[in-house]
C-alpha cells in the first residue's frame, strides 16, 4: 500500500450441508470442460434456492442458477471454477462459463475445501473421505484424484503440504479430537489427540498449519506438533484465516461453553514462529464469516457494527476501520443469511442480506468501488482465484 493510503485505511463456520434435494443444472460443456466465458473474475453468491454468478469487474449478475437446499461455496483453486457443497456432495461450478458442471464428488455432509501448495483438498464429513486434486486439471473435465479415508467419519479438515505430507483431523461420530500427519506413502509420522472439538484450518508463512480446538490450537511446523493453550480453560478457536505473507494466524475466540449463541468481541492471533497466542478486543462482535486476510497479510474482520476492521498481526493492534454496511445482529440459526466477507487480491467483497446487496471495497483506499443489487438476500459469497494471487 502507498503510505498515505495505508494511513487512511489503517486508521480504519463451517458446517454441514442441508438435506434438501438439489436441482442439478448440467453444463452444456463436456463434464467440466470450458465453455464460453460469461463472467470475468467471477464471484458466486448463494441464496435460498440457488446461486448468483456475478462478473467480478462490473458486479452484474450474469446467471441465476436454481439449486435447492442449503448450499455452500469455496474457491476450487483455479481462475475458473468454484466448489459448491450440496446435500449430495461436492459439485464443480464453471463460474467463468456460469454453468454447473456434471463433475461431482458424492458423499454425505461435504465439509471443508482447502487450497494449498497447488492442491485442492475436499473433506467429506459423512464418510471421512479425503479427495486431493490439481486444480489445473479442472478445465479438462473430472480431475485425476488421490484419495484417503480417515479411520472414522467426523466433521474434519485436511491439507496437503508442499512435500506431499497430508495433515488430517482425527475424530469419531461425536466430533474431532486431534490431528494426524501422514508422509507421501500415507504412513503416520506424527499424531496429537489433545484437541477437543477440533475445527478449522489455516496455513501461515513457512507452511505452518494451525488447527483449532476448544482450548487453544494445534500447530504443525517443521515436522512437529505443538499445543498452544488458550488463556481460558474454555477458549474455543474454531475458525481461522492464514496468509502466506504472515507467520500469524487470525482466529475467532469464544469463552462461553454453555451459550446458545456466543457473540464474541475478541479475536485471537497465533504466532506460528513464537508459539504465542494474543487476544485483541474489537469492541464489536462478528461471526464465522467475518474473518479474512488482506494482500499484505493484514487481518480483516467484518464486525456487527457494520465496519471492516484492520488488525496488524504483528503488533496485535486494531489499526483502522471502514464503514461498509449498517449495524446487524447474528441470527441464532447458522444457516440463516448474515453479512459475509470474501477477500481476493486487493478487494474485499461484503454481502448485505438485509439490503440485498454486495459491495466491493478497495483495501488500498478503503473506498467502496461498486455495489450489486440482488433479487434475493445473499448468504455465502466466494469466487475464483486470480492468477498469481496468494491463498
Amino acid at each position: 500500500m502507498g503510505t498515505a493510503v495505508v494511513a487512511a485505511l489503517l486508521l480504519t463456520s463451517c458446517g454441514q450441508s442441508g438435506d434438501s434435494d438439489g436441482d442439478e443444472k448440467k453444463s452444456a460443456s463436456d463434464s467440466g470442460g470450458k465453455s464460453a466465458v460469461k463472467a470475468t473474475e467471477p464471484l458466486v453468491a448463494t441464496y435460498d434456492g440457488g446461486l448468483y454468478v456475478l462478473d467480478g469487474t462490473s458486479l452484474k449478475i450474469v446467471e441465476d442458477i436454481p439449486l435447492k437446499g442449503f448450499n455452500r461455496v469455496n474457491p476450487a483453486g483455479d481462475d475458473r471454477h468454484v466448489v459448491v457443497s450440496t446435500s449430495k456432495g461436492f459439485q464443480l461450478l464453471d463460474a467463468g462459463g456460469a454453468e454447473l458442471t456434471d463433475v461431482t464428488f458424492p458423499g454425505a455432509e461435504p465439509g471443508h475445501v482447502v487450497r494449498h501448495a497447488g492442491r485442492t483438498v475436499l473433506f467429506t464429513d459423512g464418510t471421512g473421505e479425503i479427495r486431493i486434486f490439481d486444480p489445473k486439471d479442472l478445465g479438462d473435465g473430472e480431475p485425476k484424484t488421490a484419495t484417503h479415508k480417515t479411520d472414522s467419519p467426523h466433521h474434519g479438515v485436511a491439507v496437503e503440504l508442499e512435500n506431499g505430507e497430508l495433515l488430517t483431523t482425527v475424530g469419531d461420530k461425536d466430533g474431532g479430537f486431534g490431528i494426524s500427519v501422514l508422509d507421501e506413502d500415507r504412513k503416520e509420522i506424527a499424531r496429537n489427540e489433545d484437541c477437543p472439538g477440533v475445527h478449522g484450518e489455516a496455513t501461515a508463512k513457512g507452511e505452518a498449519v494451525v488447527i483449532g480446538c476448544q482450548d487453544g490450537v494445534l500447530l504443525y511446523r517443521d515436522g512437529e506438533i505443538k499445543k498452544i493453550d488458550s488463556p481460558d480453560d474454555y477458549g474455543r478457536i474454531g475458525n481461522q484465516a492464514g496468509s502466506d505473507r504472515s507467520p500469524v494466524v487470525l482466529g475467532d475466540y469464544k469463552t462461553d461453553e454453555d451459550a446458545e449463541l456466543e457473540r464474541p468481541e475478541q479475536i485471537s492471533l497465533i504466532n506460528t514462529e513464537t508459539g504465542k497466542l494474543e487476544l485483541v478486543d474489537l469492541g464489536t462482535s462478528y461471526t464465522f464469516r467475518s474473518l479474512a486476510r488482506g494482500p499484505h497479510g493484514e487481518a480483516l474482520v467484518l464486525g456487527t457494527d457494520g465496519k471492516l476492521h484492520t488488525v496488524d498481526p504483528d503488533s496485535a493492534e486494531v489499526t483502522g476501520s471502514v464503514d461498509v454496511i449498517d449495524k446487524w445482529r447474528e441470527p441464532l440459526d447458522w444457516q440463516q443469511p448474515r453479512p459475509a466477507l470474501f477477500v481476493r487480491d486487493h478487494t474485499a467483497y461484503v454481502s448485505d442480506p438485509a439490503q440485498k446487496k454486495l459491495h466491493a471495497i478497495d483495501l488500498e483506499t478503503g473506498k467502496k468501488t461498486g455495489t450489486a443489487e440482488l433479487p434475493s438476500a445473499p448468504n455465502e459469497i466466494s469466487g475464483v482465484d486470480l492468477p498469481g494471487s496468494a491463498h
